[in-house]
């Protein structure tokens, strides 16, 4: 259950994890590192971190990892996939999950019908909100069938 698997391509990262928090915090680090490796500006470089920080911490939360905090808090071998990759001048982070999920619920809450989310409900504006910070944020069934895959790109300068 404690196996963590990275695989490194050209410009791509894959790293499948356990689905729990202290996972989440590991894959922010490596595709920071990896991201300065591959000389993406330093302000990017923080979107990115905080990006996929919040699609782990989703997918660990409502992806089947029940908000584990440690690997040993996992009821069974839970995994999610991290995937980051470059082509020119553009990111892309997916995360695939283990924990079902309803694709019209979550396009909803990425782009609600009425344009902004709920106010009042505590919880359900962060798809929202980093739909905001990137060019396209898109929900699909993973690659497994057991669950969702949040994909989120952004065209950025070269420059810093």
């Amino acid at each position: 259950m404690n196996d963590i698997r990275r695989i490194e391509g050209d410009h791509e990262l894959r790293l499948d994890l356990p689905a729990a928090h202290s996972a989440g915090r590991m894959a922010r680090q490596m595709i920071k590192q990896f991201a300065l490796a591959e000389s993406i500006p330093e302000t990017e470089v923080t979107t990115i971190e905080f990006v996929t920080g919040e699609l782990v911490d989703n997918a660990v939360d409502h992806g089947g990892g029940s908000a584990a905090r440690e690997v040993s808090d996992l009821a069974n071998n839970v995994r999610m996939v991290v995937e980051f990759g470059l082509e020119g001048t553009c990111w892309t982070v997916r995360v695939h999950d283990q924990g079902g999920g309803d694709l019209d619920e979550v396009r909803e809450l990425i782009e609600p019908n009425d344009g902004f989310p709920d106010l009042e409900d505590e919880r359900g504006r962060g798809f929202f909100l980093l739909a905001q910070m990137v060019d396209t944020l898109s929900v699909h069934k993973s690659e497994d069938g057991l669950g969702l895959a949040i994909e989120a790109s952004k065209q950025y300068d070269s420059v810093d």
